[in-house]
Order: structure tokens, then C-alpha cells, then sequence
């Protein structure tokens, strides 16, 4: 599968997870998606990123989840969207595996 056709996929994944985060009630505002690679390298400079990050490549998202208007920053809270989020396809992780709750992404 070409890196376009993945990116396709994960597009299609990421609306369906909005979907269904909004159908349990829950508002999110969306975070960083594309990453450039001189901003993972920083990032990775720093601690907070990987230099090989799924940002640059178009399958990684963040998003910030919100119940009744209360920003939710805690992995736990993410997690029914990240286990439902591994459901869509064998590829997809979620960050909450490394403590990155609001990350979402396809192995590319």
C-alpha cells in the first residue's frame, strides 16, 4: 500500500473517530496533525516528540477532548476513544499505550 492510500485510510479512520466521539457526547477541537520534520527534531531535542514521528508522514493526529465544555487532559479519558480508535484498523495506535492520551495514529 502506497503512503498516499494509507494517508487515504487514516483520513477515513480519524472521521470516523470524530464520529464517535461526538455521538458519546464529547466535543474535541483538533491538535497538530502535520509535523514538520525540522519541528520533530526539535521536539525530540526537547523530550516532548520523536524524531520519526507519524505527524510527518499524515497519519497522526491530536485531539483535545472535551466533555460539558471541561478540557479533558488525562490519558484515561481518551481511552474508550483509543480502544475503539485500534478497532478500525490492525495499523492504528493509540498514544495512551505510551502515556500520550490525545495522540492517534497509523503505523506508516
Amino acid at each position: 500500500m502506497t503512503l498516499g492510500h494509507r494517508q487515504q485510510n487514516f483520513a477515513g479512520n480519524v472521521a470516523k473517530l470524530l464520529y464517535y466521539i461526538y455521538n458519546k457526547g464529547y466535543t474535541v477541537t483538533l491538535g497538530e496533525a502535520l509535523r514538520t520534520q525540522e519541528m520533530a527534531e526539535i521536539y525530540a531535542k526537547r523530550g516532548t516528540g520523536i524524531k520519526n514521528s507519524q505527524h510527518c508522514k499524515k497519519l497522526a493526529i491530536d485531539l483535545n477532548l472535551f466533555k460539558d465544555g471541561v478540557f479533558l487532559t488525562s490519558s484515561e479519558a481518551h481511552r474508550p476513544f483509543g480502544d475503539y480508535w485500534e478497532t478500525l484498523n490492525p495499523d492504528n495506535r493509540w498514544g495512551g499505550m505510551w502515556n500520550d492520551g490525545n495522540h492517534y495514529e497509523m503505523k506508516g
